[in-house]
């Protein structure tokens, strides 16, 4: 076999592959310890659209100077985020603390 034709091909197939391939878009939701409730609700809203269309979301909270001392506050506020959001959402990464920041992944549900 002609090793340029099988070159050839081989990035035709690539090529095909990527073109068939589904990219997930993933959206962030940044919130703080102290937000108000109807901008909690704006946001999970919002959330919850994307969710539908099948994008995956990234909530955030924020801390600020001393709100760092009760990480507690921002994971009771990720735990209602994902109670709101349970009936189209399914938690795909458990909010865990990143430095001044606490991330949470949530995946549409199949």
């Amino acid at each position: 076999m002609d090793y340029g034709k099988f070159i050839y091909e081989k990035t035709r197939r690539e090529r095909e592959a990527r073109k068939h391939q589904k990219q997930v878009e993933i959206k962030t939701i940044k919130l703080s310890p102290k937000i108000a409730e109807f901008h909690r609700e704006l946001n999970v809203r919002r959330a919850r659209e994307w969710l539908q269309e099948g994008k995956k979301v990234k909530v955030v909270v924020k801390f600020k100077g001393r709100e760092i001392t009760y990480p507690e506050l921002g994971r009771e506020m990720m735990e209602s985020v994902a109670r709101d959001l349970e009936d189209v959402a399914t938690v795909e990464q458990r909010p865990n603390l990143e430095g001044w920041s606490m991330v949470m992944l949530l995946s549409p549900v199949s």
